[in-house]
């Protein structure tokens, strides 16, 4: 009798003991419930950064692009300038040549009639002259306007950047969080994803 009535004691225990263990993992597993939230927060930063490295790497190809552009337009201008200043030598020639006949036209018809074609001449050059320059200040203007998109897709790269790095330090520092369970970890790299959501909008914005 008195063997089983130990038997029972040490079975009542031994259910003691296995309650107590139940009753400890599920207090365990309640209070890290909360690193669940901390691998979601990985994933989604993953995510938003894999997304910000794909923004970052369309705004270096549009820079690369604006400069390229920019660097066409300002040969094209370069190309009209110097078309200009041909006409300008040209047109001196002529005002020159005109000139130097000036004081025989009046009584030699045929200097006349070349004093006329110089004129003619003189205002051909002159029109081409307002039509090139038009054209050559055309390109610079489509040159500066390339040139400010290059500059403004620069700056949205160098903000996408940085914004970048931030994810990839978040995301280091709430893989270390969920390995050794310390809190304050997770709400660090909430901070640091906030901060690098704010550089993206930023990037988008300016």
């Amino acid at each position: 009798m008195n063997e089983l009535q130990t038997e029972i004691a040490e079975l009542k225990e031994f259910i003691a003991d296995l309650k107590a263990d139940r009753a400890a993992t599920k207090e365990k597993e309640k209070r890290d419930s909360w690193t669940k939230y901390v691998s979601l927060t990985v994933v989604i930063v993953a995510v938003v950064a894999a997304i910000a490295a794909q923004w970052g790497g369309k705004y270096s190809s549009r820079v690369l692009t604006r400069l390229n552009d920019a660097t066409f337009l300002q040969t094209q201008a370069s190309d009209q300038w110097a078309y200009y200043q041909a006409k300008s030598i040209k047109l001196k020639i002529c005002e020159a040549s005109r000139d130097e006949l000036q004081h025989d036209a009046a009584t030699d018809p045929k200097t006349a009639e070349l004093v006329k074609n110089y004129e003619d001449q003189i205002a051909t050059y002159k029109k081409e002259q307002k039509d090139i320059q038009a054209k050559a200040q055309d390109f610079e203007a489509k040159r500066d306007a390339a040139r400010l998109n290059a500059t403004q897709a620069s700056a949205k790269g160098g903000k996408m950047g940085l914004a970048i790095s931030l994810f990839s330090v978040a995301v280091a520092v709430a893989s270390i969080c969920v390995v050794t369970k310390r809190k304050p970890l997770w709400f660090m790299a909430l901070a640091l994803a906030g901060v690098a959501i704010f550089e993206m909008v930023k990037a988008f914005t300016i």
